[in-house]
């Protein structure tokens, strides 16, 4: 076995819109995350911060921890002030043995905010993006040291939403700043998942597999709605569920050893999490054995 599959909480309680599955119990995520059959999950708000009583809630789940979202400020402070800034977090997955850190820069981003459409979301003007890269590579070689990677997520409602966005991204920095090839976050900026698997193939460390419905996409593009707005739609689901063509991601990353992650945030009121962590689980384990990565 080459890549073990994991989940988010995202399904179960909305890091961005809490009143999504905010009052389901930490506990009922963990114990449906590994009902499901996932080995590991990835951090998320309701999760305790201290190593030791992480390692004690995970291991009675029998899961493992796989990284979690950091929010960055590159484009107001530099690399020494976001390493500060970042040394709880970096040291909760050093202790539970994580080494993959997912960052993206928050700054004015709008995927948290219902009120501001997709449209206008932050663009960085070409004057910042060297100083952006410098900052992220620098940030990037300072984890290499510490034995860490520095995973890109490029996400809806940043200034690294579209492939122009990553390729500048990607061509800019060093190559201490990987990416996190996100299936669904590609497809709804306009990226083809596959051509960008292929394009940055060496650099991806870490996979967020999350399918999209092609209806609601659409009608979230036509008429310019937020980003949570899109999610309350039901603009994302889970592998095999949308539009995505999973195994012709996955054949492109035939030789990737890491892990698979479902993280597919939908309105649990609309999506039980348990059915589709199950459906997500089954049909990403068997594309990923269609194409021999299981």
């Amino acid at each position: 076995m080459t890549v073990r599959l994991g989940t988010n909480p995202i399904g179960w309680s909305n890091d961005d819109l809490r009143e999504l599955g905010g009052d389901t119990p930490l506990e009922t995520c963990l114990a449906d995350a590994r009902n499901a059959g996932f080995a590991g999950i990835e951090l998320g708000h309701k999760f305790p911060r201290d190593a030791a009583i992480l390692r004690q809630v995970l291991d009675a789940h029998r899961l493992t921890l796989v990284s979690g979202w950091y929010s960055a400020a590159l484009l107001q402070r530099d690399a020494a002030a976001e390493l500060a800034a970042m040394r709880p977090h970096l040291a909760l997955l050093k202790a539970l043995g994580w080494s993959a850190v997912i960052v993206a820069d928050t700054l004015n981003a709008i995927h948290t905010d219902r009120a501001i459409p997709l449209s206008r979301r932050p663009v960085l003007a070409d004057a910042y993006w060297p100083r952006f890269a410098e900052r992220l590579t620098v940030l990037g070689d300072a984890l290499a040291a510490r034995g860490l990677e520095l995973a890109y997520h490029h996400h809806m409602g940043t200034v690294v939403q579209s492939g122009a966005d990553i390729d500048r991204l990607m061509a800019l920095c060093g190559p201490s700043v990987k990416l996190l090839l996100d299936t669904g976050h590609a497809s709804f900026a306009g990226v083809d998942p596959t051509a960008l698997a292929r394009r940055y193939r060496d650099r991806i460390v870490h996979v967020h597999c999350k399918d999209v419905r092609q209806h609601p996409m659409e009608m979230a593009l036509a008429r310019d709605w937020s980003f949570l707005d899109s999610v309350v739609a039901g603009v994302f689901t889970v592998p095999g569920d949308g539009a995505v063509d999973f195994p012709a991601v996955l054949a492109v990353l035939r030789d990737y050893t890491g892990w698979l992650v479902v993280e597919a945030e939908q309105d649990p009121q609309k999506a039980n999490p348990l059915a589709y962590a199950r459906m997500g689980h089954d049909n990403l384990a068997a594309f990923a054995r269609q194409v021999g990565l299981l």
